[in-house]
């Protein structure tokens, strides 16, 4: 309040105004003579600090911010009809709060209680000037016309009644109001629904290739007519922007239909094919049960091919470890003067009319494989020694996930390459191997990949020169099931190398095992020390890895370059090969160990030849690869695919011995008995071979 304004006290009821103001002050004066002086107390553990410290100036910010508000406090909103945080928090900290007793002078209530200060006093002096006159009256001693207390106090109460107000009982406000809150409105549009029709059609194949192509005839053209405006002037320019706003509309009505007409081109190839289907699901020969020798046939089921393939040859086939249906075929040449680019085809069984992935590669694919625990991976080598890996899920791009770079590559083609376990870091690993003699570790990390030699193919026996390098050409590489660091390496001039990953420069074994190159090496899925090799010397062999004797258990004579080899994922005695005259081979060596159970030719034309052969890991068929671009699919008959007997049990078993009677058992049971049969001692005769 400023100082210029005197300050008044509240009246209180009964108090006595000329009491208070005539308090005497004369007891104060004494007490500066019997006051004791002032004492400086000071604490025992007070600091000394010097003057220089005492002098020293301590800044102190002081901020009108409460460190003790909070700052996320959150109220209800009736207008939005939602809990909102408080934008303003008061940062205003009340420490002390009293009321007090002072008054301005020009507030009403100062000025009544003035005025009845004053009447109290004029009232005492006219009760005091009336006692003087009744006194005087009394002793006779009074004057009449002596009336000045009494008009001095009638004047006065005229003036009061002039100056006070009267209310007015029609200007009546109430200070404390609370605001009323706006009702909500909720606004309800209603539209019309949309115009409906039903539509019914047959949707066959070539309608759907008539769709297709018109719908590429008109993107090419938009194409063509976007290209050609965009040189035109720039009146032209809305038009350009309608023709891109079309082809971005066209691109998202691709993708939103991929997922539609992928299912209903799959309905389309199975009302196509239904005669096949029904034969791959339901058909058994009925004649293999009166067969001679237990033999078998293979049944023709589906047939795979693309325009773009027509002129390469099956190079690689893998089928997907996680969607049985799914393989991938890899297209390249094997003829040396006619290379070019290759192709990398993914077809289902479900769709044999067109592939379900397509990437295109700039040289031929000699060795695809596809990764176990991420089958959306496949790695590639070619036939300029580079290698790459793709991504299924990003085949829209049609670019490879990664690719080796010019300077860390192989020198020759890439004849195999295969996915191994992650390193310590988990990241992805391949192996490949290639002509020029060294096998390669490689390494993905992110999207580059990382190249490490694992193995240099040397011929001690050759002395190196210039003109005779001792460089040994690396055809095939298998590695062991269990064993993470054993692997066997094939080679051109018929050696099969035993290697370890731990070693680059020295084998663990060597065994002459063919008079010519070496096209495929396989380790038994059931029995970890059976192996098969076949050559172009018109043999398969399969051999034991504990034998004593470098020399094969089994040999089969097949009369024409064999290409290929693969063991069936049923079982441990059958095999399946395929040769360059046509021809695809069968063999159980539990009904025969020396002849064939199936030999049926393949091949469309008599020049045709065979390069590979897979077995589908759940359903009994394989395919086959030809140098002509096409893939066949062909059924097993019940003959080819017998599987052991169930064991019979045992009256008293035996509690202190652990029987294993699951699959892997047996058939390594059934793989042993026919190696004791051909093993020989090691001091014995050696037999012929038949």
């Amino acid at each position: 309040m400023p100082p210029k304004h005197r300050k008044l006290r509240k009246r209180a009821d009964g108090d006595d105004s000329h009491s208070q103001a005539a308090q005497d002050e004369s007891g104060y004066a004494g007490m500066e003579d019997w006051m004791q002086p002032k004492q400086l107390i000071k604490p025992d553990d007070q600091l000394e600090l010097s003057e220089a410290e005492l002098k020293e100036e301590v800044t102190r910010i002081l901020t009108a911010n409460n460190p003790h508000a909070p700052d996320n406090i959150i109220r209800f909103s009736f207008k939005d009809n939602q809990f909102k945080q408080v934008p303003h928090v008061d940062q205003l900290a009340v420490h002390f709060a009293l009321e007090g007793n002072l008054l301005h002078k020009d507030s009403e209530e100062a000025k009544r209680q003035l005025a009845q200060q004053a009447l109290s006093e004029l009232g005492a002096d006219f009760m005091s000037g009336l006692n003087r006159k009744n006194e005087a009256e009394e002793e006779g001693e009074g004057e009449e016309g002596d009336n000045e207390p009494e008009d001095k106090f009638k004047e006065m109460t005229v003036k009061m009644k002039k100056d006070t107000k009267p209310a007015n009982q029609f200007n009546y406000s109430e200070r404390a109001s609370q605001t009323d809150n706006n009702p909500l409105r909720e606004r309800l549009v209603q539209t019309e629904p949309p115009p409906r029709c039903n539509f019914s059609s047959n949707a066959n194949q070539w309608e759907i290739y008539d769709a297709y192509m018109e719908d590429l005839a008109r993107n090419e053209k938009l194409k063509a007519a976007s290209a050609g405006k965009a040189k035109h002037d720039h009146k032209d320019d809305h038009k350009h922007k309608a023709v891109a706003a079309m082809e971005k509309d066209n691109d998202d009505l691709k993708q939103s239909m991929a997922q539609p007409l992928m299912i209903l081109e799959r309905m389309v190839n199975q009302n196509t094919f239904d005669e096949i289907s029904e034969d791959f699901k339901y058909y058994e020969d009925p004649a293999d049960e009166y067969k001679e020798n237990n033999s078998g046939n293979l049944l023709p089921l589906w047939t795979f091919s693309n325009e773009k393939s027509k002129k390469q040859a099956v190079t690689a086939l893998k089928f997907n470890p996680r969607f049985n249906d799914l393989f991938t075929v890899g297209y390249g040449s094997y003829d040396f003067l006619k290379q070019g680019p290759g192709l990398i085809l993914c077809y289902s069984l479900k769709n044999p009319s067109y592939p379900e992935f397509t990437f295109e590669t700039d040289s031929g694919v000699m060795c695809v494989d596809v990764h176990p625990t991420y089958p959306y991976l496949i790695c590639v080598g070619m036939y300029d020694g580079r290698v790459a890996v793709y991504n299924m899920l990003q085949a829209s791009s049609k670019e490879p996930l990664t690719v080796c770079s010019a300077e860390e590559k192989h020198a020759d083609p890439v004849w195999q390459i295969n996915w191994q376990k992650d390193d310590i870091d988990t990241n992805l690993v391949f192996f490949s191997v290639s002509s020029d003699g060294y096998v390669l570790s490689w390494t993905l990390i992110k999207t580059s990949l990382k190249m490490q030699v694992k193995m240099v193919l040397q011929d001690s026996a050759i002395v190196e020169s210039a003109d005779t390098p001792n460089m040994e050409s690396g055809t095939a590489i298998a590695f062991h099931n269990d064993l993470d660091y054993l692997y066997l390496v094939g080679t051109e001039d018929g050696k099969i190398r035993t290697c370890s990953k731990a070693f680059s420069s020295q084998y663990l074994d060597t065994t002459q095992a063919h008079y010519m190159g070496i096209y495929k090496v396989a380790w038994n899925p059931f029995h970890s020390k059976i192996f098969m090799t076949c050559s172009a010397d018109w043999s398969v062999k399969i051999w034991d890895y504990s034998y004593h004797k470098k020399e094969p258990m089994f040999v089969f004579d097949l009369n024409s370059a064999v290409g290929d080899v693969a063991w069936a994922p049923y079982s441990s005695t059958v095999f399946a090969a395929v040769t360059a005259d046509g021809f695809v081979y069968v063999y159980d060596l539990n009904i025969n160990k020396y002849e064939h159970i199936c030999k049926q030719q393949v091949a469309r034309k008599k020049k045709t030849r065979l390069t590979h052969i897979e077995f589908n890991p759940k359903h009994p068929i394989v395919i086959v690869g030809d140098d002509r671009g096409y893939v066949q699919s062909l059924k097993l008959s019940p003959n080819l695919r017998k599987m052991p007997k169930e064991r019979k049990a045992m009256a008293i078993p035996d509690p202190n011995k652990v029987v294993k009677d699951d699959k892997k058992t047996k058939e390594m049971e059934k793989m042993e008995k026919l190696l004791a049969l051909v093993r020989e001692p090691e001091k014995g005769k050696k037999s012929s071979d038949k």
